[in-house]
């Protein structure tokens, strides 16, 4: 702030009066100036300073001049003013001579330009004696209650670690809540995923259970949807597959089947004593078909029977067998009868012993597929071998690349056009559908002379292959079936040459128990004459001749005794 002066006072001739410094309590103090000296005036930022002019001073004074960095002063200059700095009183000190009086002097920060040390000078209001100062309040004899005015004060910002501390806590608290929260959110996602997930798994579980048909009182509604799709219409995928002994001599033959419109995989066993029709007419069995013909020629015979579309063929040797199941890593099988172990000696312990869930080997494996045991009917061994092949698609796996990649390592016997990778895919499937329960064995029932019935071979050819037992054209060669009973074996091929030759298809009926007499057996009125034709053929009396159950292919039925002498045919 800057000095308070009254110029209405100066301009009357009053006497003037100039700051010289303060008292303890802060009061300015005033001194007279001598009416000798010329008055001065001073500006708002150079007051009571000594330096510069006033510019509205009259006379021929000349205007001092102030170096305000020289220390020193130039021209005439009022003296130096001094002060009680107790406050006691005021004191001039007048020295002679034109650089003994000096005017109150002070640097651009406020100083008094003077020698010797003098208080700083704050900066107040002040005021001449003869005027009305401002207003001030009494002051307080005790030093507490004094007047301080802000100038008199410096502000210093101090850190506050109390500040701190508290802006910390604040911190920590919000942080711990923050975290609090979120673990709540946490929690609460969590228990809706879990609720999700397990929601998803019974949704899921149901619905498989629905779609494989498993699901407790939803049978019936399932079978009529199976239905639904007639037998024929119902696309299937079938593969034949020939194991065969190469010990003992023998095959075995089954039909592998891929409904895939059921989701349904069967292995349909053939009996080797099942009568096929050659290309010429000629009906022979599955076993000497599959050892005459070859695959190619077995699998179209079979499709003229059954009515199927066999896809390919694929050869298995027993070798390959036993190198499949220890690749796979054994396989489990309930057991029928014990096996004894063929490298073995007599009165060893069995290498197949009968049981549940008995664990076999590959060695093991074909030994219980090829086994018949003494008196046993070839049907016997044809279920175990369909008991293994079950056990190794169970255990064999459901991916297409890795089934493809078992087929390649062992090198399988694959008859074209059926190539490994669709023999591995065809595998992959078959195993997905053993591994779920949908897959089931069926053995194909054939008459004790090969020929198939109608009504026992429904379930299997038309159920299960969509297929049915053609019958031979009305404008075909007679079918004669023909079964041995005479206790020689070549019997069988002689009257097969001695009737192809009178114009007749021949059908092998197979081998049974010795018969004194022969029989020549018709079902049709139709048929007697016929009947008697074949009996003249095979040199056998009218007597032989009788109306009787033949064979659902067959027209005549034939049965060798040991009567029959093949040289008078």
């Amino acid at each position: 702030m800057n000095d308070r002066y009254d110029a209405g006072a100066a301009g009357h001739g009053a006497d003037q009066y100039e700051l010289v410094g303060y008292d303890e309590y802060g009061r300015p103090v005033y001194r007279q100036v001598p009416q000798q000296q010329t008055q001065q005036q001073y500006d708002t930022y150079a007051q009571q300073q000594g330096y510069g002019y006033d510019p509205y001073a009259t006379g021929s004074q000349q205007p001092q001049h102030y170096d305000p960095y020289a220390g020193g002063d130039t021209g005439q200059q009022p003296p130096t003013p001094s002060y009680d700095p107790y406050g006691t009183g005021t004191h001039q000190q007048q020295h002679t001579g034109t650089h003994q009086q000096h005017a109150a002097q002070y640097d651009p920060y406020g100083r008094t330009a003077t020698s010797g040390q003098q208080p700083r000078v704050a900066e107040q209001t002040a005021y001449i004696p003869h005027q009305a100062g401002p207003v001030e309040e009494p002051v307080s004899q005790e030093r507490g209650e004094r007047d301080y005015r802000t100038e008199q004060f410096a502000f210093v910002e101090e850190p506050d670690q109390d500040s701190e501390d508290v802006i910390d806590w604040l911190k920590f608290t919000e942080n711990r809540t923050e975290r609090r929260e979120e673990a709540k959110r946490r929690a609460r996602a969590r228990v809706v995923a879990l609720v999700v997930v397990l929601a998803l798994a019974a949704a899921g579980g149901v619905g498989y259970l629905w779609y494989a048909g498993k699901l407790p009182g939803l049978t019936a509604s399932d079978d009529k949807k199976d239905t639904a799709t007639p037998v024929g219409a119902q696309k299937r995928d079938v593969i034949v597959v020939h194991l065969h002994n190469t010990k003992k001599g023998g095959t075995s033959t089954a039909l592998l089947v891929d409904n895939t419109t059921t989701k349904q995989g069967t292995t349909v066993l053939l009996p080797n004593s099942l009568a096929l029709s050659g290309d010429d007419g000629s009906t022979t069995t599955l076993a000497k078909s599959v050892d005459d013909d070859g695959s190619s020629g077995t699998r179209d015979e079979i499709d003229t029977v059954l009515g199927t579309e066999i896809q390919g063929t694929w050869r298995l040797d027993t070798p390959y067998l036993q190198n499949l199941v220890d690749l796979i890593g054994n396989i489990e099988v309930d057991t029928d009868v014990n096996v004894p172990d063929p490298d073995a000696k007599k009165g060893t312990a069995p290498l197949v012993r009968k049981g549940k869930a008995q664990t076999l080997s590959g060695k093991s494996a074909v030994a219980y597929a090829t086994y018949q045991g003494s008196g046993e009917a070839q049907n016997a061994q044809l279920e175990r071998f369909g008991q293994v092949m079950q056990a190794v698609l169970r255990k064999l796996t459901s991916d297409a690349q890795g089934a493809t990649t078992t087929v390649q390592t062992l090198g399988m016997i694959i008859e074209p056009p059926l190539t490994d990778k669709d023999l591995g895919a065809f595998l992959a499937r078959l195993a997905d559908l053993a591994k779920g329960g949908d897959y089931k064995t069926a053995l194909l029932p054939v008459r004790t002379d090969g020929t198939l019935s109608a009504q026992a071979s429904a379930g299997v050819v038309k159920d299960v292959l969509g297929g049915t037992a053609k019958s031979p054209d009305k404008d075909a060669a007679i079918r004669v079936s023909v079964r041995n009973a005479s206790g020689v074996k070549d019997n069988t091929g002689k009257a097969r040459v001695v009737l192809l030759n009178g114009g007749f298809t021949f059908l092998e009926g197979g081998t049974a128990s010795a018969e004194a007499t022969s029989k020549v057996v018709y079902a049709d009125a139709a048929d007697k004459d016929d009947a008697a034709e074949v009996a003249k053929t095979l040199g056998l009396s009218a007597d032989a001749v009788a109306k009787g159950d033949v064979s659902a292919n067959a027209d005549v039925s034939v049965v060798l005794g040991q009567d029959y002498e093949p040289s008078s045919s």
